[in-house]
């Protein structure tokens, strides 16, 4: 009867902060600025600016960056597979223009060579970069019993305190559906691709990118179908699509 009391009065002093630190959540806030060289003179584009909370974003050819955190969050940067220390947000002075100076110089770079496209490749280091989120599971209510005459449970606390990060938990709920659903449609198409298409259809430009759109296959249709099936599905969508083309135009002339 002890244990369970003292049980019950941890649980409601946890759950008491845990409300309060709610309610004191973190704002958000946009941070924005730009990235340079150790020079002071280059901007970086294509440096990975990461927070905390799971949001990131690249700069890009003026090194320029804008990210939305949380002022409990921490900011670093990545670059060339080097990262920075942790920056917190609520230390950083000007949010609109917090610029950085990055441990390298323009001028002693390598020369990169560019690797050609592969979905494969780009798929894993898309998996690396943003491991945290991918990996996140929402907090579950942990317990654990303990052996012997004096058995009782043991309170998992990360678990608990997890569970009470409603905020932060939706957060990485949604970005990782964010994630899973671009990576759903590079592989779709990375089969279905532009490429493929014009060889079949001779389609270019708004015609094409609305063919792309409006007949792009179901996930599960791309990952069991055939070449030929798949090339088959094109050409039995761009009949579709010109006998609906057709449609439109007779329909306009009879209301001209």
């Amino acid at each position: 009867m002890h244990c369970r009391k003292s049980t019950f009065l941890v649980l409601t002093v946890l759950f008491s902060l845990l409300i309060i630190t709610q309610k004191a959540d973190a704002q958000s806030i946009r941070i924005s600025g730009r990235v340079f060289d150790i020079t002071g003179r280059s901007a970086l584009e294509a440096v990975t600016v990461l927070s905390t909370s799971g949001r990131g974003t690249i700069t890009d050819s003026t090194g320029r960056y804008s990210l939305l955190v949380n002022d409990s969050d921490s900011l670093w940067f990545s670059y060339l597979g080097k990262g920075t220390p942790k920056y917190a947000v609520n230390t950083i002075g000007n949010t609109y223009n917090f610029e950085i100076l990055l441990h390298v110089n323009v001028t002693e770079l390598k020369p990169v060579s560019v690797m050609p496209p592969s979905y494969r490749r780009d798929s894993i280091q898309n998996r690396e970069d943003y491991a945290k989120a991918f990996n996140f599971q929402k907090p579950s209510f942990g317990t654990s019993l303990s052996p012997g005459n004096g058995a009782g449970v043991g309170l998992d606390i990360n678990e608990l305190i997890g569970m009470f990060q409603f905020r932060k938990n939706r957060r990485m709920l949604a970005f990782q559906e964010r994630l899973l659903a671009e990576e759903e449609d590079r592989f779709i198409y990375h089969r279905f691709s532009r490429p493929l298409v014009v060889k079949l259809t001779g389609m270019r430009g708004g015609e094409l990118d609305t063919f792309m759109l409006k007949y792009k296959p179901e996930l599960e249709f791309v990952q069991f179908s055939t070449d030929y099936e798949l090339q088959q599905y094109i050409k039995t969508s761009y009949g579709r699509y010109q006998r609906y083309k057709k449609m439109i135009g007779d329909f306009r002339k009879e209301n001209e």
